[in-house]
């Protein structure tokens, strides 16, 4: 890992995170980046999605609540946002669940030039097509080799891919580099995984040179804020709080590098 000032960086460059996202977790989106120190944009109208993508630093396409015009936006802003040179990340969110929702992110893909996918083992079986039982949007469980899948699906859409879950693992198709850490109670609010795809775009829109490294970056980070946020806490509802007060107080030290375990070599 290289890059170990990277909170620093964003903190100082301020980054405008546009997010077409979901209407379960927009608030908390927005908090958790401005409480970080980037700066969020909600805007999914077809009328100026184009024209936020283009003076944004990043764009997020969350598919939580799909809907048509929704659709519309995100691949008109997507375009914007890859001739802009900019990372666009995308969250399949339930990717799975509907065809709809599968479509739809068969349609991005296809249209789009994505820099990293961030999802759950079920979203990101969804998209390799290998057998998984996911639960709505939940991760679920399976047998299949998911490091194996994220690897596949990396290599055909020529993107970063992120899984989340008890250990994070982040791949480019050859290297994967693995985070632990965390806290149970992340998997208990609503937004968690939405919130951190939010900020690995931020993260990313600071780290071009090296951006498999920012997204891990990313994932320690968050994982980290977790570990903090759940020292004080009673239950989901104050942890929350803490999270949001955890992202806005950590610095780069305090993130454990050490948390990183790396892998490479060639895909088979």
């Amino acid at each position: 890992m290289a890059q170990f000032s990277l909170l620093k960086e964003l903190r100082t460059q301020n980054p405008l995170v546009h997010c077409i996202t979901n209407i379960v977790v927009a608030n908390f989106q927005a908090n958790g980046l401005l409480a970080m120190g980037a700066s969020p944009i909600m805007a999914d109208a077809i009328e100026e999605a184009a024209e936020v993508a283009a003076v944004s630093s990043c764009t997020l396409l969350n598919i939580g609540t799909l809907d048509p015009s929704a659709v519309e936006s995100m691949i008109v802003a997507g375009k914007v946002s890859s001739i802009k040179g900019r990372p666009l990340v995308l969250d399949p969110v339930g990717a799975g669940a509907t065809a709809f929702r599968k479509d739809t992110v068969a349609t991005l893909l296809e249209e789009l030039d994505i820099t990293l996918i961030r999802g759950n083992a079920g979203e990101i079986a969804s998209i390799a097509g290998v057998e998984w039982e996911a639960k709505g949007v939940d991760a679920g469980a399976g047998s299949a080799n998911i490091e194996e899948a994220a690897k596949d699906v990396a290599r055909r859409h020529r993107c970063l891919v992120a899984v989340t879950g008890e250990t994070d693992i982040v791949t480019d198709g050859e290297k994967i580099i693995r985070v632990t850490g965390g806290h149970p109670l992340m998997s208990k609010i609503t937004g968690m995984g939405c919130l951190l795809s939010a900020v690995s775009a931020a993260f990313l829109s600071v780290g071009k040179d090296a951006p498999i490294d920012a997204v891990a970056y990313s994932l320690a980070f968050y994982k980290r804020a977790g570990e903090l946020a759940a020292e004080p806490s009673s239950g989901p509802g104050d942890f929350a709080v803490y999270f949001l007060n955890a992202l806005h107080q950590l610095d780069d030290d305090a993130i454990d590098v050490g948390q990183f375990i790396v892998e490479e070599g060639v895909a088979k």
